[in-house]
């Protein structure tokens, strides 16, 4: 049996990522004071980490994979493996942004607008080659925290991630420039990517967190019909691939199920309710593997 340690994000990320987990199939519990959480799989031990950090203990081998946004790899300059992109963040299933943000009085209008001026930000060294790609010259300060209420009174603009910007319309800030998107990554040390056992574990965490995400968004739903009104039904409905349809011990009539994306079971239902279906019955979904 081929054990990994596996680094997840303290923090932000934390109750998105153990709820992904729960769906993919692993049960994550942690103490409130812990940092070793328990995960109900004997091949896996895990650690909860600060996101900002789990790229460079993966890299340096503490941890052989870790769940970390691309931010942070960035930031940290890891040698890493990116195993899968996993596109959810704290509040939906959607990249994040950082962003050059300004008191809503600031005469900052463009990025060249900060030449000579201060900058807080917990990412510094994605401001800087920001920064260096826009040729301008500012000073960039670390930011332990609480980034939003910094400008005016200590800083002239600030760095900051966000994900819906509320947080810096509630502090009277606006965004002069988004500096890069990032989304959740997967990320495994190359050394245990290099080692078969532990390569087959983290490719299976892997299926399985793509599927649960996949499923997000997806819905089973089933009807019966009769054959006469077959064809109008199955050509109504989206699938993966094709509409899966069985016999009833019924004569003449069928079973008919396909996974569709959520966003259109509204539209369609009445629709598929006019061609004839019957019994019509969504149902959630926890993984979908293609």
């Amino acid at each position: 049996m081929s054990k990994i340690v596996l680094g997840l994000p303290k923090g932000s990320l934390q109750d998105a990522t153990f709820t992904m987990m729960k769906k993919a199939g692993f049960t994550v519990t942690v103490g409130s004071r812990s940092y070793i959480p328990r995960v109900d799989d004997p091949e896996i031990d895990a650690r909860l980490i600060r996101a900002q950090e789990i790229s460079r203990y993966v890299e340096h081998g503490m941890l052989d994979v870790g769940i970390t946004g691309h931010d942070w790899i960035l930031e940290n300059g890891s040698d890493v493996v990116e195993v899968a992109e996993l596109i959810y963040a704290k509040q939906g299933l959607r990249p994040v942004r950082w962003v050059v943000a300004v008191p809503n009085d600031s005469p900052i209008r463009t990025i060249q607008d900060l030449e000579g001026k201060r900058i807080a930000t917990e990412g510094v060294g994605l401001t800087k080659r920001f920064l260096k790609q826009h040729n301008v010259n500012a000073e960039v300060e670390f930011s332990w925290g609480a980034t939003e209420v910094k400008a005016p009174e200590l800083v002239d603009a600030i760095v900051e991630i966000t994900e819906t910007g509320s947080s810096l319309r509630a502090n009277n800030l606006r965004i002069v420039e988004t500096v890069m998107e990032s989304t959740t990554r997967l990320i495994a040390n190359r050394a245990a990517w290099a080692n078969d056992g532990k390569r087959a574990k983290i490719e299976q965490l892997s299926m399985l967190l793509k599927g649960a995400l996949m499923a997000e968004t997806k819905v089973l739903i089933k009807m019966n019909v009769q054959k006469d009104r077959l064809d109008s039904v199955t050509a109504i409905l989206p699938a993966l691939h094709a509409p899966t349809v069985n016999g009833l011990s019924t004569e003449g009539w069928y079973s008919i199920e396909s996974v569709v994306e959520e966003s259109v079971v509204r539209e369609i239902i009445p629709q598929l309710k006019t061609a004839g279906a019957e019994g019509i019955i969504e149902i959630a979904l926890n993984k979908v593997v293609p």
